[in-house]
């Protein structure tokens, strides 16, 4: 991509003269990011000219700059070929943000599993048509991991947050992968919690999510659906009064 500052388009950033100008930078990089106007891997313009662009202190364009880099929407490179380069947010940096809603807010271990249970019993009908024979694959390989990790007392939440983030990719839907990936830490939280009250959980769910890759191997939703309420309902009863910060 060519860098931003060698467009014809000498308009790209307007100047800004109001309270907290950082912000108002910020918004109109996001902006063009959205437009397509700034693309991933674009570089954007040196500080310096930056500063000219928009009006304001160097001091300003680095608080912008800070708060896109951590929101995942550009990266900073240092060295002589260094700079602000546009990027896109990982679904990582997208769980973790979630993470840190579900820590800092009022949102509860129940509301999330209760939003799982749209999500995830939501696209089971594509889960089921759409899984190739190496997903399928893989989920099983998925459930010897948790398997043998059961057997050395080993057995964490996050073997079961990956195995249905993993479910979610074979409905090769990047959307949804994305949904659910970026679900991630909400969920591992949640099932954290659900742990607690119910230390053996993670061999009862292993068990589910095998039945669950068996209905997905027949392409039987019906009984995916089941299995699938069985199990998020039982992580909803468990974490059903937990409150924010328990």
């Amino acid at each position: 991509m060519n860098a931003a500052s060698t467009t014809s388009d000498g308009d790209l950033f307007r100047p800004v003269s109001v309270d907290r100008v950082s912000q108002v930078i910020v918004d109109q990089i996001k902006q063009l990011i959205r437009e397509g106007r700034l693309a991933n891997g674009d570089r954007l313009p040196s500080e310096r000219d930056l500063c000219q662009r928009f009006g304001v202190s160097r001091v300003t364009v680095r608080e912008a700059l800070r708060v896109l880099e951590a929101n995942g929407l550009i990266e900073i490179h240092v060295g002589s070929r260094g700079g602000a380069f546009v990027a896109s947010p990982t679904k990582e940096r997208l769980g973790e943000g979630l993470a840190d809603l579900m820590t800092l807010t009022q949102l509860t271990p129940a509301n999330v599993t209760e939003a799982r249970s749209i999500i995830e019993l939501g696209i089971l009908p594509f889960v089921v048509e759409r899984a190739t024979e190496d997903d399928i694959r893989g989920l099983r390989l998925l459930l010897e991991e948790a398997q043998v990790a059961l057997s050395q007392d080993a057995y964490t939440m996050s073997l079961s947050t990956t195995f249905h983030v993993a479910v979610a990719a074979c409905a090769h839907n990047p959307a949804i992968e994305t949904l659910v990936h970026s679900f991630h830490g909400p969920m591992l939280l949640s099932l954290r919690q659900a742990q607690i009250a119910a230390p053996d959980m993670g061999r009862r769910g292993t068990e589910e999510h095998a039945a669950l890759v068996d209905a997905i191997e027949k392409r039987d939703v019906e009984t995916a659906v089941a299995v699938m309420t069985t199990h998020i309902d039982r992580t909803a009863n468990l974490v059903r009064d937990i409150e924010p910060g328990d």
